[in-house]
């Protein structure tokens, strides 16, 4: 079956990748395992960029505003309304496992009491707290993983090369004093925040400003794991993280890899902002499923208002999804990626064994919908969620050929959800799939 076989490669691939840096894939694929299981992540971006509600951190550095005018920001940003309890219990009601919040983006601007400087929202704003700490405690009373997003860059930070002053400008070969008291920063924050509060996931960015010599790539992963040797890392460490995360465009064709994620805004944004081209419900969940069926998971993400409190749009997004999931939970989470391109048009998954098909129906979808290269029998189809038994039908068998006949499964428009309807196909045994190409065989 194609579907082993790429896995098989990509487990290979995945292999030989650790063991040339001294990695047990054994133990990644272990400590992974709830990550791949989770497949709902939903982002926060929180920052001072929400006073303006301007781009974080790229506003000034693409000469939007200016970097001065940029940090006036900072004497906005209050928290006032800030419930980490709320937005826990919002992210428990989307069928979200994990969720991954800002420390510090390229802005400089901690959302921690650091003690690595004096640029933090603790000492340099009215809201005068610490937004991580309490948000994951609130996340794990209801056992959902802790994730921390980190920019590498600084653009605030004198010591480093990309500070838009241009005193601050220098090359990092022939500055290694300057550069190595960038790193002591950096790498120093990296400390506090796995000993403050030992996020299960570390999401970094901006690593592509320099090579992981330069970032000791190696290095700042062993910091975190000392720290907590089951934390996982995302792959923006210049190769020493432990799964890809693609941003806002979807893959065409199954990734070759062990696991990814794709990271995407609900808006056009990703802080708050003034931009009201909202995704809707249906779209959102629709790419949620079509990650999933690849293998995938979706990291959606929210900016919340300075005062603490998220856009109405973004908890409606978050609501309908969540109660979308209530009702499919068993074909989403702790599945596997389904049937390979051309067996059926649309987006599948299988239970961990293989022997339960789910597949997906966008929209509100009704009448004969088709499987090819099914050799399996199929014991029952159900729609998924009100329980309505479908009979399906095979055409085109030969009594004495191998080639399995096509399968149609007739959804009739009272069974269809109103986004996106899921049927449960009970199969006799481990799915098995016809992949030639037809003719007396």
């Amino acid at each position: 079956m194609k579907t082993i076989v790429v896995f098989a490669l990509t487990l290979i691939f995945t292999q030989a990748v650790y063991s040339q840096k001294n990695i047990d894939p054994k133990d990644i694929r272990e400590k992974m395992q709830w990550f791949a299981d989770a497949k709902l992540g939903i982002f926060i971006h929180a920052g001072i960029y929400a006073v303006n509600g301007i781009d974080e951190s790229w506003s000034f550095h693409n000469k939007k505003i200016g970097y001065a005018d940029y940090m006036k920001q900072l004497s906005g940003f209050t928290l006032k309304k800030y419930d980490p309890a709320y937005w826990a219990d919002l992210i428990r009601e989307s069928g979200a496992r994990y969720s991954v919040i800002t420390t510090k983006h390229h802005d400089g601007v901690a959302m921690y009491d650091t003690h690595m400087g004096d640029l933090s929202i603790v000492k340099k704003s009215p809201a005068r707290r610490d937004m991580i700490k309490p948000f994951f405690e609130e996340l794990r009373k209801r056992n959902i993983k802790c994730g921390a997003y980190y920019s590498l860059i600084d653009w605030s930070d004198n010591n480093y090369p990309g500070f838009l002053k241009d005193s601050a400008r220098y090359v990092v070969s022939k500055d290694y004093d300057r550069w190595n008291r960038f790193r002591k920063f950096f790498q120093g924050q990296i400390s506090e925040i796995n000993t403050l509060f030992k996020p299960d996931l570390w999401w970094f960015d901006g690593d592509w400003e320099h090579s992981g010599e330069e970032w000791e790539a190696q290095k700042v992963r062993s910091i975190i794991l000392s720290g907590n040797p089951q934390a996982i890392i995302n792959g923006r460490l210049q190769g020493w993280g432990d799964y890809e995360t693609p941003e806002q465009n979807f893959p065409v064709s199954r990734p070759n890899f062990s696991w990814w994620e794709l990271c995407m805004t609900s808006n056009d944004n990703w802080g708050f902002h003034h931009d009201n081209n909202w995704k809707t419900p249906y779209e959102v969940i629709t790419i949620f499923v079509d990650v999933v069926s690849n293998g995938g998971n979706l990291l959606l993400d929210i900016g919340p208002r300075e005062d603490g409190t998220i856009p109405e749009e973004q908890i409606h997004i978050l609501k309908e999804l969540g109660a979308w999931n209530r009702k499919h939970e068993e074909s989403i989470f702790s599945t596997v990626g389904g049937l390979p391109q051309g067996h059926f048009y649309g987006p599948s998954t299988l239970s961990k064994d293989s022997t339960t098909l789910y597949l997906f129906l966008h929209g509100r979808q009704e009448g004969p919908v088709m499987i090819k290269g099914l050799k399996n029998k199929i014991e029952e189809v159900t729609v998924l969620g009100n329980g309505t038994k479908l009979q399906p039908k095979v055409v085109g068998k030969i009594s004495w050929s191998p080639i399995p006949g096509l399968v149609y499964i007739d959804v009739p428009a009272s069974a269809a959800d109103k986004y996106v309807t899921v049927l449960k196909i009970k199969l006799d045994r481990p799915l098995s799939l016809y992949r030639g190409q037809g003719g007396l065989q």
